[in-house]
């Protein structure tokens, strides 16, 4: 299994009337501890772009169990538990400082070629550098 954590601060603009952060902003969390975890193995969605592979999402899940608020400093961890092959779902878990979970939720994404849309499968170099989590 594939895990990632990163410390993010919520920003004032991320937050709604109440002082919560507002629900369509945790879309973007996770989207920032994905892209971060693949440069953690070395490899760049920018990299993936340039080879002509994308990674659309395919469905999401988020369920809120506590308001984050502003200033809070958070703890996202990204999960990948299954080997990807033309997909790949990653497990969100997010927290606040004194550890209280907030956040939980999924992401599906598909490998796609970039000239025709078409489904690929996940390229060589990005398996070879997420394979050893999986052995």
């Amino acid at each position: 299994m594939f895990q990632f954590a990163l410390k993010l601060r919520v920003r004032y603009s991320d937050t709604d009337q109440m002082g919560f952060v507002y629900y369509g902003n945790y879309a973007a969390y996770y989207e920032v501890a994905r892209v971060e975890a693949f440069r953690s193995i070395g490899y760049s969605y920018k990299k993936l772009e340039e080879s002509g592979i994308g990674m659309p999402v395919l469905d999401m899940t988020s369920l809120y169990h506590a308001p984050a608020k502003y200033d809070d400093l958070l703890n996202i961890t990204v999960k990948i538990t299954e080997m990807p092959k033309a997909r790949i779902r990653y497990l969100y878990e997010i927290h606040n400082e004194e550890g209280i979970l907030l956040n939980t939720g999924t992401t599906s994404l598909a490998f796609i070629n970039l000239t025709n849309g078409r489904p690929v499968k996940m390229p060589e170099h990005l398996k070879e550098l997420i394979a050893p989590y999986f052995s």
